[in-house]
């Protein structure tokens, strides 16, 4: 496969198949500080980061729990943090 520079792919595929179960840890979005950048929403690999305005969630039926969405937010004090997975 051959990709173009400054080419924008589709998500992943974490919707086809339930994805959530294998994950180690899981971002909480505390909507507190949120600024509404929507960079967790952008950059979450499988789009399943959701929201509107400064309220934003994902779905934890396919969240891989890569910690994206925490790294890319702008604020020092973010407004998501990683939790460890509870069996």
């Amino acid at each position: 496969m051959r990709l173009t520079p400054g080419l924008v792919v589709l998500p992943g595929t974490s919707r086809a198949t339930k994805t959530g179960s294998w994950r180690t840890s899981r971002p909480i979005f505390l909507h507190q500080r949120c600024s509404g950048c929507r960079l967790c929403e952008l950059c979450c690999p499988e789009g399943i980061v959701t929201g509107t305005g400064k309220v934003f969630d994902c779905d934890l039926t396919y969240c891989k729990g890569c910690g994206i969405c925490v790294e890319v937010c702008p604020l020092k004090d973010k407004d998501i943090v990683m939790q460890p997975e509870e069996r």
